[in-house]
């Protein structure tokens, strides 16, 4: 049961800026018990502050609100920062979480989020607005939110690597003798 819940506004614990957060998915799960069925209900909450910052979490009750504030608590602690390259992502990535496959990839100025449901949500919330994304196998909310995540702190600065590379072949080459 996919619902649409209203984004707000928020502050963090540090101060540091306000983090809005989307609700991406809140299903109802039955657990069959003695007495008949016992309803419960998951959140999956996405925050971020448009500016490199964003965090994921998924919150577990037995009402939507309760569910939805867990979600939003966890999203909070897992905020992390992610490199940007400009408007967009530095570099392609094919990224697997469970049975999930995301492919992400660079896009001028100008394209805007080309993107599923669940990944807008964490591509928004983290201030990427210019990006192409595939969502290859499980169309499952959960899994794609936390392989977008997951793609999104693998990215490389495409400089820092480079550079990386060129002093691990350089000392490479100070290693081998010459004969």
């Amino acid at each position: 049961m996919t619902t649409n819940w209203q984004s707000q506004q928020m502050h963090t614990q540090t101060g540091d800026g306000t983090l809005t957060e989307k609700v991406v998915n809140i299903r109802r799960v039955a657990k069959v018990v003695k007495g008949g069925r016992h309803l419960s209900f998951n959140a999956l909450v996405v925050v971020g502050d448009g500016k490199g910052n964003v965090g994921v979490g998924l919150g577990k009750a037995n009402s939507v609100p309760d569910a939805v504030r867990k979600g939003r608590t966890v999203a909070q602690r897992t905020v992390t920062r992610v490199i940007m390259h400009g408007t967009t992502v530095p570099h392609t990535l094919r990224i697997k979480f469970g049975a999930a496959l995301v492919l992400l990839k660079p896009a001028p100025p100008g394209t805007g989020i080309i993107a599923g449901a669940s990944a807008r949500a964490v591509l928004e919330q983290a201030g990427i607005t210019d990006v192409i994304t595939k969502s290859l196998r499980s169309q499952n909310p959960i899994n794609v939110v936390y392989a977008t995540m997951k793609g999104l702190q693998e990215m490389r600065d495409p400089m820092k690597e480079a550079n990386r590379r060129k002093n691990l072949s350089s000392e490479k080459a100070q290693e081998t003798p010459v004969a």
